[in-house]
Protein backbone atom coordinates (compact mmCIF):
# COMPACT_ATOMS: atom_id res chain seq x y z
CA UNK A 1 0.00 0.00 0.00
CA UNK A 2 2.82 2.40 0.84
CA UNK A 3 4.43 2.01 -2.58
CA UNK A 4 1.12 2.72 -4.28
CA UNK A 5 0.42 5.75 -2.08
CA UNK A 6 3.78 7.24 -2.99
CA UNK A 7 2.93 7.15 -6.71
CA UNK A 8 0.01 9.55 -6.26
CA UNK A 9 1.93 12.87 -6.05
CA UNK A 10 3.78 12.04 -9.27
CA UNK A 11 0.92 10.48 -11.23
CA UNK A 12 -1.45 13.36 -10.38
CA UNK A 13 1.13 16.00 -11.28
CA UNK A 14 2.01 14.32 -14.58
CA UNK A 15 -1.65 13.86 -15.56
CA UNK A 16 -2.59 17.46 -14.75
CA UNK A 17 0.38 18.82 -16.69
CA UNK A 18 -0.51 16.74 -19.76
CA UNK A 19 -4.29 17.15 -20.13
CA UNK A 20 -4.34 15.97 -23.75
CA UNK A 21 -2.95 12.57 -22.77
CA UNK A 22 -4.91 9.77 -21.13
CA UNK A 23 -3.36 7.85 -18.24
CA UNK A 24 -4.53 4.52 -16.81
CA UNK A 25 -3.23 3.39 -13.44
CA UNK A 26 -3.05 -0.37 -12.88
CA UNK A 27 -3.09 -1.31 -9.21
CA UNK A 28 -4.73 -3.66 -6.75
CA UNK A 29 -8.50 -3.22 -6.85
CA UNK A 30 -8.59 -2.77 -3.07
CA UNK A 31 -6.30 0.28 -3.35
CA UNK A 32 -8.30 2.21 -5.95
CA UNK A 33 -10.12 4.17 -3.18
CA UNK A 34 -6.79 5.89 -2.43
CA UNK A 35 -7.04 7.75 -5.73
CA UNK A 36 -9.59 10.32 -4.63
CA UNK A 37 -10.01 13.72 -6.27
CA UNK A 38 -7.94 12.52 -9.23
CA UNK A 39 -7.42 14.36 -12.53
CA UNK A 40 -10.13 13.78 -15.15
CA UNK A 41 -7.62 12.19 -17.55
CA UNK A 42 -6.47 9.60 -15.00
CA UNK A 43 -8.36 6.32 -15.20
CA UNK A 44 -8.10 3.34 -12.89
CA UNK A 45 -8.09 -0.39 -13.56
CA UNK A 46 -7.88 -3.00 -10.82
CA UNK A 47 -6.14 -6.35 -10.56
CA UNK A 48 -6.78 -8.99 -7.87
CA UNK A 49 -3.53 -10.87 -7.32
CA UNK A 50 -4.91 -12.60 -4.23
CA UNK A 51 -7.91 -14.11 -6.03
CA UNK A 52 -8.70 -14.22 -9.75
CA UNK A 53 -5.24 -13.12 -10.91
CA UNK A 54 -3.25 -14.97 -8.26
CA UNK A 55 -1.94 -17.78 -10.50
CA UNK A 56 0.53 -17.20 -13.32
CA UNK A 57 -2.00 -18.10 -16.01
CA UNK A 58 -4.74 -16.07 -14.36
CA UNK A 59 -2.48 -13.04 -14.31
CA UNK A 60 -1.33 -13.67 -17.88
CA UNK A 61 -4.92 -13.79 -19.11
CA UNK A 62 -5.57 -10.50 -17.35
CA UNK A 63 -2.53 -8.83 -18.95
CA UNK A 64 -3.51 -10.02 -22.42
CA UNK A 65 -6.92 -8.39 -21.96
CA UNK A 66 -5.18 -5.07 -21.30
CA UNK A 67 -4.27 -4.92 -24.98
CA UNK A 68 -7.80 -3.73 -25.74
CA UNK A 69 -6.93 -0.32 -24.32
CA UNK A 70 -4.29 0.19 -27.02
CA UNK A 71 -1.79 1.93 -24.77
CA UNK A 72 1.05 3.77 -26.52
CA UNK A 73 3.48 3.47 -23.61
CA UNK A 74 3.84 1.40 -20.47
CA UNK A 75 5.47 2.96 -17.40
CA UNK A 76 6.59 0.35 -14.87
CA UNK A 77 6.83 2.01 -11.44
CA UNK A 78 7.40 -1.25 -9.55
CA UNK A 79 9.88 -3.51 -11.40
CA UNK A 80 8.84 -6.80 -9.80
CA UNK A 81 7.97 -10.15 -11.34
CA UNK A 82 4.34 -9.32 -12.14
CA UNK A 83 5.10 -5.90 -13.60
CA UNK A 84 7.88 -7.45 -15.70
CA UNK A 85 5.31 -9.83 -17.19
CA UNK A 86 3.26 -6.78 -18.18
CA UNK A 87 6.39 -5.19 -19.66
CA UNK A 88 7.25 -8.29 -21.67
CA UNK A 89 3.76 -8.71 -23.16
CA UNK A 90 3.57 -5.11 -24.31
CA UNK A 91 7.11 -5.17 -25.70
CA UNK A 92 6.15 -8.22 -27.75
CA UNK A 93 3.35 -6.13 -29.23
CA UNK A 94 5.73 -3.31 -30.11
CA UNK A 95 4.95 -0.89 -27.29
CA UNK A 96 7.52 1.27 -25.56
CA UNK A 97 8.18 0.36 -21.93
CA UNK A 98 9.90 2.57 -19.36
CA UNK A 99 11.02 1.00 -16.06
CA UNK A 100 11.93 2.52 -12.71
CA UNK A 101 15.56 2.46 -11.62
CA UNK A 102 15.42 1.20 -8.04
CA UNK A 103 19.10 1.93 -7.36
CA UNK A 104 19.61 -1.57 -6.05
CA UNK A 105 23.41 -1.19 -5.81
CA UNK A 106 22.99 1.96 -3.75
CA UNK A 107 20.49 0.15 -1.54
CA UNK A 108 23.02 -2.60 -0.88
CA UNK A 109 25.64 -0.06 0.14
CA UNK A 110 23.20 1.65 2.46
CA UNK A 111 22.33 -1.56 4.34
CA UNK A 112 25.85 -3.05 4.34
CA UNK A 113 27.41 -3.97 7.66
CA UNK A 114 29.57 -1.28 9.31
CA UNK A 115 31.72 0.60 8.81
CA UNK A 116 29.79 2.56 6.20
CA UNK A 117 29.18 6.14 5.15
CA UNK A 118 25.45 6.88 5.14
CA UNK A 119 24.30 8.79 2.08
CA UNK A 120 20.60 9.45 1.35
CA UNK A 121 19.15 7.70 -1.67
CA UNK A 122 17.00 9.53 -4.18
CA UNK A 123 13.42 9.69 -2.80
CA UNK A 124 11.11 7.11 -4.35
CA UNK A 125 8.78 9.83 -5.62
CA UNK A 126 11.70 11.27 -7.60
CA UNK A 127 12.43 7.83 -9.03
CA UNK A 128 8.79 7.60 -10.16
CA UNK A 129 9.10 11.03 -11.76
CA UNK A 130 12.18 9.85 -13.66
CA UNK A 131 10.08 7.18 -15.37
CA UNK A 132 7.52 9.71 -16.59
CA UNK A 133 10.23 12.05 -17.84
CA UNK A 134 12.01 9.24 -19.67
CA UNK A 135 8.68 8.61 -21.39
CA UNK A 136 8.63 12.24 -22.54
CA UNK A 137 6.19 13.81 -20.07
CA UNK A 138 7.08 17.27 -18.80
CA UNK A 139 5.71 18.38 -15.45
CA UNK A 140 6.60 20.09 -12.19
CA UNK A 141 6.06 18.92 -8.62
CA UNK A 142 2.64 20.52 -8.13
CA UNK A 143 0.96 18.03 -5.81
CA UNK A 144 0.14 19.39 -2.36
CA UNK A 145 -2.39 17.03 -0.76
CA UNK A 146 -5.46 14.93 -1.47
CA UNK A 147 -8.90 16.28 -0.70
CA UNK A 148 -10.15 13.28 1.25
CA UNK A 149 -13.57 14.89 1.89
CA UNK A 150 -16.22 13.17 4.05
CA UNK A 151 -15.95 15.79 6.82
CA UNK A 152 -19.66 15.50 7.64
CA UNK A 153 -19.38 11.71 7.81
CA UNK A 154 -16.42 11.94 10.21
CA UNK A 155 -18.35 14.28 12.50
CA UNK A 156 -21.35 11.95 12.43
CA UNK A 157 -19.16 8.99 13.40
CA UNK A 158 -16.97 10.59 16.05
CA UNK A 159 -18.60 13.89 16.97
CA UNK A 160 -17.33 17.43 16.47
CA UNK A 161 -13.62 17.84 16.94
CA UNK A 162 -12.63 19.15 20.35
CA UNK A 163 -9.06 19.44 21.55
CA UNK A 164 -6.29 17.47 19.87
CA UNK A 165 -6.93 14.37 17.78
CA UNK A 166 -3.93 12.05 17.70
CA UNK A 167 -3.67 8.90 15.61
CA UNK A 168 -1.51 5.92 16.59
CA UNK A 169 -0.66 3.22 14.05
CA UNK A 170 1.67 0.86 15.96
CA UNK A 171 2.04 -1.98 13.47
CA UNK A 172 3.97 -2.76 10.30
CA UNK A 173 4.43 -5.81 8.13
CA UNK A 174 7.89 -6.76 9.40
CA UNK A 175 9.42 -6.92 12.90
CA UNK A 176 12.26 -4.59 11.98
CA UNK A 177 9.74 -1.78 11.59
CA UNK A 178 7.59 -2.38 14.70
CA UNK A 179 8.21 -0.52 17.95
CA UNK A 180 7.79 -2.89 20.94
CA UNK A 181 4.06 -3.04 21.64
CA UNK A 182 4.46 -2.75 25.41
CA UNK A 183 6.39 0.51 25.02
CA UNK A 184 3.90 1.84 22.50
CA UNK A 185 1.11 1.16 24.99
CA UNK A 186 2.97 3.38 27.44
CA UNK A 187 2.92 6.13 24.81
CA UNK A 188 -0.83 5.71 24.36
CA UNK A 189 -1.39 5.73 28.12
CA UNK A 190 0.62 8.93 28.54
CA UNK A 191 -1.29 10.65 25.74
CA UNK A 192 -4.65 9.74 27.25
CA UNK A 193 -3.56 11.32 30.53
CA UNK A 194 -3.06 14.68 28.83
CA UNK A 195 -5.92 17.15 28.74
CA UNK A 196 -8.05 17.51 25.60
CA UNK A 197 -6.48 14.61 23.72
CA UNK A 198 -8.46 11.99 21.85
CA UNK A 199 -6.59 8.96 20.52
CA UNK A 200 -7.51 7.02 17.38
CA UNK A 201 -5.92 3.58 16.94
CA UNK A 202 -5.21 2.26 13.44
CA UNK A 203 -4.36 -1.30 12.40
CA UNK A 204 -5.50 -4.38 10.56
CA UNK A 205 -7.95 -7.11 11.38
CA UNK A 206 -7.06 -10.12 13.56
CA UNK A 207 -4.29 -9.87 16.15
CA UNK A 208 -3.78 -6.15 15.59
CA UNK A 209 -7.47 -5.40 16.04
CA UNK A 210 -7.58 -7.52 19.22
CA UNK A 211 -4.64 -5.67 20.75
CA UNK A 212 -6.13 -2.28 19.93
CA UNK A 213 -9.52 -3.32 21.32
CA UNK A 214 -7.82 -3.98 24.66
CA UNK A 215 -6.25 -0.53 24.60
CA UNK A 216 -9.60 1.06 23.77
CA UNK A 217 -11.19 -0.64 26.78
CA UNK A 218 -8.30 0.22 29.07
CA UNK A 219 -7.74 3.90 28.34
CA UNK A 220 -10.15 6.82 28.25
CA UNK A 221 -10.71 8.97 25.16
CA UNK A 222 -9.39 6.15 22.96
CA UNK A 223 -11.14 4.87 19.83
CA UNK A 224 -10.09 1.78 17.88
CA UNK A 225 -10.92 2.11 14.17
CA UNK A 226 -9.01 -0.99 13.05
CA UNK A 227 -11.03 -3.16 10.68
CA UNK A 228 -14.18 -1.05 11.05
CA UNK A 229 -14.11 1.32 8.08
CA UNK A 230 -13.32 1.36 4.38
CA UNK A 231 -10.01 2.75 3.19
CA UNK A 232 -11.44 6.06 1.97
CA UNK A 233 -13.11 6.67 5.34
CA UNK A 234 -9.86 5.97 7.21
CA UNK A 235 -8.09 8.38 4.85
CA UNK A 236 -10.68 11.06 5.64
CA UNK A 237 -10.22 10.51 9.38
CA UNK A 238 -6.44 10.73 9.07
CA UNK A 239 -6.86 14.03 7.21
CA UNK A 240 -8.46 15.69 10.27
CA UNK A 241 -5.92 14.43 12.81
CA UNK A 242 -3.47 16.89 14.31
CA UNK A 243 -0.70 14.30 14.20
CA UNK A 244 -0.26 10.59 13.47
CA UNK A 245 2.27 8.37 15.24
CA UNK A 246 3.33 5.66 12.81
CA UNK A 247 5.98 3.14 11.98
CA UNK A 248 7.77 3.16 8.62
CA UNK A 249 4.53 1.83 7.15
CA UNK A 250 1.65 2.57 4.80
CA UNK A 251 -0.07 4.78 7.39
CA UNK A 252 2.85 7.21 7.26
CA UNK A 253 2.31 7.56 3.52
CA UNK A 254 -1.48 7.87 3.78
CA UNK A 255 -1.08 10.71 6.28
CA UNK A 256 1.49 12.38 4.04
CA UNK A 257 -0.97 12.36 1.14
CA UNK A 258 -3.53 14.34 3.13
CA UNK A 259 -1.05 16.74 4.72
CA UNK A 260 -1.12 15.35 8.27
CA UNK A 261 2.07 15.56 10.33
CA UNK A 262 3.62 12.16 11.11
CA UNK A 263 5.84 11.21 14.02
CA UNK A 264 7.48 8.21 12.38
CA UNK A 265 9.51 5.63 14.32
CA UNK A 266 12.42 3.97 12.52
CA UNK A 267 14.33 0.82 13.46
CA UNK A 268 15.98 -1.52 10.97
CA UNK A 269 15.05 0.83 8.12
CA UNK A 270 16.06 4.46 7.67
CA UNK A 271 14.63 7.65 6.11
CA UNK A 272 17.72 7.74 3.89
CA UNK A 273 16.38 4.74 1.94
CA UNK A 274 14.08 7.12 0.05
CA UNK A 275 10.83 5.94 1.61
CA UNK A 276 10.27 8.83 3.99
CA UNK A 277 6.78 10.33 3.99
CA UNK A 278 6.11 12.78 1.17
CA UNK A 279 6.97 16.32 2.33
CA UNK A 280 7.19 15.25 5.96
CA UNK A 281 9.52 17.28 8.17
CA UNK A 282 12.80 15.37 8.70
CA UNK A 283 12.89 16.38 12.37
CA UNK A 284 9.68 14.43 13.06
CA UNK A 285 11.45 11.09 12.60
CA UNK A 286 12.30 9.21 15.81
CA UNK A 287 15.40 7.03 15.62
CA UNK A 288 18.63 6.17 17.41
CA UNK A 289 22.07 6.35 15.85
CA UNK A 290 23.69 2.95 15.62
CA UNK A 291 26.57 1.87 13.33
CA UNK A 292 24.49 -1.08 12.09
CA UNK A 293 21.55 1.06 10.94
CA UNK A 294 20.01 0.65 8.51
CA UNK A 295 20.36 -3.09 8.00
CA UNK A 296 17.31 -3.52 5.77
CA UNK A 297 15.45 -1.55 3.10
CA UNK A 298 12.04 -3.08 3.87
CA UNK A 299 12.55 -4.32 7.44
CA UNK A 300 12.37 -8.02 6.53
CA UNK A 301 15.82 -9.10 7.65
CA UNK A 302 16.47 -10.59 11.12
CA UNK A 303 18.58 -8.55 13.52
CA UNK A 304 22.15 -9.89 13.20
CA UNK A 305 22.96 -8.37 16.62
CA UNK A 306 20.04 -10.29 18.09
CA UNK A 307 18.81 -7.49 20.38
CA UNK A 308 16.83 -5.18 18.06
CA UNK A 309 18.61 -2.25 19.70
CA UNK A 310 17.40 0.05 16.93
CA UNK A 311 13.88 -0.17 18.36
CA UNK A 312 14.49 -1.10 21.97
CA UNK A 313 16.68 1.94 22.62
CA UNK A 314 13.93 4.33 21.53
CA UNK A 315 12.15 5.39 24.71
CA UNK A 316 8.44 6.21 25.05
CA UNK A 317 9.51 9.57 26.48
CA UNK A 318 11.34 10.42 23.25
CA UNK A 319 8.19 9.76 21.23
CA UNK A 320 5.92 11.69 23.61
CA UNK A 321 8.33 14.64 23.61
CA UNK A 322 8.33 14.67 19.79
CA UNK A 323 4.51 14.52 19.69
CA UNK A 324 4.10 17.41 22.13
CA UNK A 325 6.63 19.57 20.30
CA UNK A 326 4.77 18.96 17.06
CA UNK A 327 1.41 19.85 18.62
CA UNK A 328 2.78 23.03 20.19
CA UNK A 329 3.97 24.20 16.77
CA UNK A 330 0.50 23.84 15.20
Amino acid sequence: MGDVAMTIPVVYAAAKANPNDSFTMLTQTSLIPLFVDRPSNLNMTGVNTKTTEKSFFGFLRYVLKLRQYQFDNVLDLHDVIRSRIVDLIFRLYGKKVFVIDKRRKEQKRLIARPPKNLQPLLPVTDRYAEVFRKAGFCFEETFTSLNAGQADEIITMFGAKKGRWIGVAPFAKHQGKVYPIGKMERVVQALTEQDNCRIFLFGGRGVEETTLNLWEEKYKNTVNVAGKYLLDTELALISVLDVLVSMDSANMHLASLVGTNVISIWGATHPFSGFYGYRQRPDLAVQVDLPCRPCSIYGKKPCYRGDWACMNRVTPEQIIHKINNCLQAL
